[in-house]
């Protein structure tokens, strides 16, 4: 998951070479909003992370992403490391319901790196407990990653994993912000210190093309 390319909400079909941004910040939308506040992390006697949905929480949370998208991306050059260069690229989601609505599977494509990277995003939301776990392979490894789990509250959804990146362990936090469903923002936060911190490390914004 933390080693692959997180665009992922979600996901495909080729984009420009990724390019070094000399003003981070230049545009606002993808500039990670630190106003919105990362629910407080709850976690069990053994440090599991605890998470209870939203009253609201349902399984069309996620159909504003049914059909093609152009994502234009911004990525931290150097997660961790107290890096300010951010590298942008564009990319291409193609995503679909399955499973009669409890589902959705995107299809993730970019060339940031010289070469094509695909990416399959599957998301699901289990009835009984009301949250979504999304589900993530690339063409790097194929292999499916432990899920981040979570859900919506007022149209910004939060979505979490225990996870080690680069040998140190994280927490990793997926928002979706959905306030405005035709430009629908996905952004990704690594913490180090249980969530009391967060280092925004990549965003993208959507553009439907269908």
């Amino acid at each position: 998951m933390t080693n692959s390319t997180w665009v992922l909400g979600f996901l495909f079909l080729a984009a420009v070479p990724a390019l070094a941004d000399p003003m981070p910040g230049s545009d606002r939308e993808l500039t990670p909003d630190t106003a919105l506040a990362v629910p407080q992390l709850q976690f069990d006697s053994a440090g599991a992370l605890v998470i209870e949905a939203s009253a609201s929480s349902s399984q069309h949370d996620f159909d504003f992403l049914t059909g093609n998208w152009r994502l234009r991306n911004r990525k931290l050059k150097s997660r961790l490391t107290h890096s300010d260069e951010w590298i942008s690229f564009e990319s291409r989601v193609e995503m679909h319901q399955i499973l009669d609505g409890l589902g959705n599977i995107d299809k993730y494509t970019d060339t940031a790196s010289g070469k094509p990277y695909e990416g399959v995003a599957l998301r699901l939301f289990n009835t009984r407990t009301k949250l979504w776990s999304i589900y993530w392979a690339d063409s790097s490894s194929g292999a499916l990653d432990p899920p981040v789990v979570g859900f919506f509250a007022n149209k910004i959804g939060h979505f979490f994993a225990r996870d080690t990146y680069k040998g140190q362990k994280i927490i990793v936090v997926f928002r979706w912000d959905v306030r405005n469903p035709q430009r629908p923002i996905w952004s990704q936060g690594f913490s180090t210190d249980e969530g009391k911190t967060w280092e925004w490390n990549s965003i993208n914004v959507s553009e439907r093309v269908d």
